[in-house]
């Protein structure tokens, strides 16, 4: 080994001895693991297109979403919010690159008689000119750069896997309270139909009593009903009401522009595999996804705080003219030039370094901490959702096995009314009956609607880490 190398290699050697030391930290907090959470290898769930609310085949939903997706403030603030991630990784991308400035600067002042200069310079009031450019390297000799930009990278990711789950969340939003209004109006028309029957069912039981067929106590049986229903009547049409003006705000436009809003609750879709608990869930959520972006932006922080305890060497160059006189300020014999490196060795810091390292350490455990959570939440999300569905499943045929037994019982008493075998009253109250099914079959309907749109949003909605990383490559 040449004595310079050998020589070089002894100081560096000594410099690093001589740095502040570095503290020994705790072990490190691990993300959980798949199977912890309950998570496995297998068939992969229902797949869904980004806009998986088109499946429904309803033209003022797509329209809702779609404005609601490009007019939504949240939104805007999500997308600021990834501008502002990226701007940090340039920043950081330049950190590893030499700074060139320019500069210039023109000074009349009177020089001392006492100082460096002599008569006749002494004494005079003169123009002093600067003219020149200079260029600064930090060389990274321990990872500093490169983790600062790994920890910029990871924030950026968070942020559009952010902005995803926002967009996910507004989306299923929207959905969620443009079925809960078709629900609400499609209950009031059944509702209407049920007033109807029971407003016909007490004009005959007044009639009834006034010819003396029935008593007051029939009379005040028959009406019973009728405030309550008229009472449901009232709480659906606020209810619907109160929906427009949710997706009025939802969709960025005024209320008035809904008035006239009124959809029909659709069939719930067919899913395929919709109870797949398996690890494709970690990369299609996208909040899990920027959990664990936050991890590791917050390991390369952990890096970066390491890197503050060894040296910091930079070279520093600068070439330019300098005056005394404008005249003279482009003349060869007024050229200067220089280069030089420079060395920042931290010694004695008080315990600054230790404790800023020891406090990233800590963002990194949190970090670690809510990825964990993000990863149990998703799973009992998703869990929750394939529960109800099944729940739902099961009452689906009950509700079906009341409904089929109300619209017999209706048929028999048409019969037996057609006959002349009863009167109109045991018609109406089999009517009634069905109609009371149909609302219930109703609800069911809208709670399987809901809980596929749960679980659309609990599988991630279309959106994939692995298509999102294609297209911001592009």
């Amino acid at each position: 080994m040449k004595p310079r190398i050998l020589i070089g290699a002894l100081a560096l050697s000594g410099l690093l001895v001589a740095c502040a030391p570095v503290p020994t930290l705790h072990e490190a907090a691990r993300p959980i693991a798949p199977e912890q959470a309950g998570l496995h290898a297998g068939t992969a769930p229902a797949e869904f297109a980004a806009d998986w609310w088109a499946a429904y085949h309803d033209a003022a939903l797509d329209a809702l979403e779609q404005r609601a997706l490009a007019e939504s403030p949240s939104l805007a603030a999500a997308r600021a919010r990834v501008a502002r991630a990226a701007a940090g990784v340039e920043n950081a991308a330049a950190a590893a690159k030499p700074d060139v400035g320019f500069e210039a600067d023109v000074t009349r002042e009177r020089l001392t008689e006492t100082s460096i200069y002599p008569p006749p310079l002494g004494g005079a009031v003169l123009t002093m000119a600067n003219t020149q450019v200079g260029l600064s390297y930090d060389w990274d000799f321990f990872g500093r750069h490169e983790a600062e930009l790994n920890s910029a990278l990871g924030q950026q990711r968070a942020a559009q896997a952010d902005a995803a789950a926002a967009r996910l969340m507004l989306s299923s939003q929207v959905a969620h309270a443009y079925f809960e209004l078709a629900r609400t109006l499609d209950q009031a028309k059944l509702l209407e139909q049920q007033i109807a029957l029971r407003s016909e069912a007490f004009a005959l039981v007044r009639r009834r009593v006034e010819a003396g067929l029935d008593n007051q106590q029939d009379r005040r049986s028959a009406e019973a009903p009728l405030p309550e229903l008229q009472r449901q009547a009232a709480q659906l049409s606020a209810q619907a009401d109160q929906l427009r003006n949710q997706l009025a705000q939802l969709s960025a436009q005024p209320p008035a522009a809904l008035a006239e809003l009124a959809p029909s609750l659709p069939a719930p879709l067919a899913l395929q595999n919709q109870d797949a608990l398996t690890l494709d869930l970690l990369g299609r959520r996208p909040d899990v996804v920027a959990a664990r972006w936050r991890v590791e932006a917050s390991t390369q922080d952990v890096k970066v705080a390491r890197t503050q305890f060894y040296p910091n060497v930079s070279l520093t160059a600068f070439a330019g003219f300098n005056s005394i006189g404008l005249n003279k300020l482009l003349k060869s014999e007024s050229g200067q030039w220089g280069f030089g490196p420079s060395l920042r060795l931290p010694l004695f810091d008080a315990g600054h370094l230790s404790a800023q390292l020891k406090g990233t350490a800590a963002q990194a455990d949190a970090a670690v901490a809510s990825y964990n959570a993000a990863v149990l939440e998703a799973v009992r999300d998703t869990g929750d959702q394939i529960v109800a569905l099944r729940s739902l499943d099961r009452q689906q045929l009950e509700v079906e096995r009341q409904l089929a037994n109300a619209t017999a019982s209706e048929s028999l008493a048409k019969q037996r009314f057609d006959a002349g075998l009863s009167n109109r009253l045991g018609l109406l109250a089999a009517q009634g009956n069905v109609v009371a099914q149909q609302r219930q079959a109703l609800d069911l309907r809208g709670l399987q609607v809901e809980a596929q749109v749960n679980l659309m949003r609990a599988l991630g909605g279309g959106w994939s880490e692995t298509a999102a990383g294609t297209a911001s490559a592009r």
